[in-house]
């Protein structure tokens, strides 16, 4: 089974090494290679890795999904599993081999939804404004299951469903509209059929940074996501309206019962969601 790793990647040199270094036990074979998609930045970082096979490709203009689109297109043509990975993680042992065991043994699924847990405790380190770091964590549990969608930071496909459903959406995920391009994915890969299998043993620990735990960034990012979700979903302005009406609501019966930071964390983000879409209503 022929598989490529690809990271997308754009100004964090230092996690991108800490990345490599962890895949570089399971790269020694010659039937898996790793792809750093380096997009946005003036010129390509410095980046090797022994005993491996390890391409870099590098585009000045900032957009995830178009460096991801140009590395599939780019991956060795036998490829038969694409594996997609943030840059700020590191693999757990045997990483790769939990996804080639998981699509050699699960033939159901043509796409995976890895397993992401923080690499430090959130609370720990930043305390109650934890729940403000908006880390993609992804935790079903121990079995093999299915589910709704892939999340962007650990997540594979086989590669003969990518050339069936098409490319990532450009106009969507980091360096465009921000967000959303795992979403859409996943709603293509379901509308044409195909399942979708989350995969507890393909591990990986999502750096915390500290930086993050910043409630006007959460915010933000949320509201960017409610306009993505206008890009590649169908809302009526009722249907928006009413969204916003509904956030409101809860988001001020929390704050007057005094709801503590997570309940007004998730009911501020649910506003934020549904301005985001009224500011995708209005053009």
């Amino acid at each position: 089974m022929k598989t490529s790793v690809i990271v997308a990647t754009h100004g964090r040199p230092d996690s991108v090494r800490r990345l490599v270094a962890s895949l570089a036990p399971e790269l020694a074979t010659g039937s898996r290679e790793i792809i750093v998609a380096e997009n946005g930045t003036p010129a390509p970082m410095e980046l090797s890795l022994e005993g491996a096979t390890l391409k870099h490709l590098h585009e000045p203009r900032a957009g995830k999904c178009r460096i991801q689109n140009r590395a599939i297109a780019d991956a060795a043509g036998e490829s038969e599993i694409l594996v997609f990975l943030d840059d700020d993680l590191i693999v757990a042992p045997g990483y790769l081999e939990a996804v080639e065991w998981f699509f050699d043994t699960h033939r159901e699924f043509a796409a995976m939804k890895g397993r992401i847990l923080p690499a430090e405790d959130p609370e720990k380190k930043v305390g109650p404004m934890a729940v403000y770091l908006d880390l993609p964590i992804a935790d079903h549990g121990e079995k093999v299951i299915e589910v709704r969608g892939v999340l962007g930071a650990n997540m594979a496909f086989r590669a003969g469903m990518l050339k069936q459903v098409g490319p990532f959406d450009e106009r969507l995920g980091p360096g465009a509209g921000g967000h959303e391009e795992e979403t859409e994915m996943s709603e293509r890969i379901r509308r044409a059929g195909f399942r979708i299998g989350y995969a507890p043993e393909a591990l990986v620990y999502h750096e915390v940074d500290a930086a993050r735990a910043n409630r006007e960034r959460f915010i933000r990012i949320a509201r960017e996501r409610g306009r993505c979700r206008m890009l590649h979903e169908k809302h009526s302005s009722l249907d928006v309206i009413l969204k916003n009406a509904i956030a409101m609501t809860r988001l001020r019966i929390a704050q007057l019962t005094g709801a503590g930071i997570p309940r007004i964390a998730r009911e501020e983000r649910r506003l934020a969601i549904a301005r985001g879409m009224f500011d995708g209503l209005a053009g």
